[in-house]
């Protein structure tokens, strides 16, 4: 059974930085391209960015290039989303996912297999 545990969500004031953590468990992580999606109330889900299996690149959603990075570690099967700068405009749940059907298609949700249950950002003005 696969599952993907996101943690690290809290309430930060605008200007601040916090660090999301997806652990992984129940498939060879390091096989698969991993993707951080998010969703603001009454907003569709859209994605954030991804990284590839070995974590030699990462691709960015406009809105976050700049001042959200990501990056894994194979050894612990966990990904990782650093977001700086923080606004409140960036307030969601955010959610990690797994296995896009290929690295061409790591935006579209749609294309991703697996997910993990989300957690709250709350970014204060």
């Amino acid at each position: 059974q696969v599952q993907l545990v996101e943690s690290g969500g809290g309430l930060v004031q605008a200007g601040g930085s916090l660090r999301l953590s997806c652990v992984v468990s129940g498939r060879p992580f390091s096989a698969y391209v991993m993707g951080w999606f998010r969703q603001a109330p009454g907003k569709e889900r859209e994605f954030v960015g991804a990284i590839t299996r070995s974590g030699g690149t990462t691709y960015f959603a406009d809105s976050v290039k700049g001042r959200f990075t990501i990056s894994r570690d194979n050894a612990k099967n966990t990904v990782y989303l650093q977001m700086n700068s923080l606004e409140p405009e960036d307030t969601a749940v955010y959610y990690c996912a797994m296995d896009p059907t290929n690295w061409s298609s790591a935006s579209d949700a749609a294309e991703y297999s697996y997910w993990g249950q989300g957690t709250q950002v709350t970014v204060s003005a």
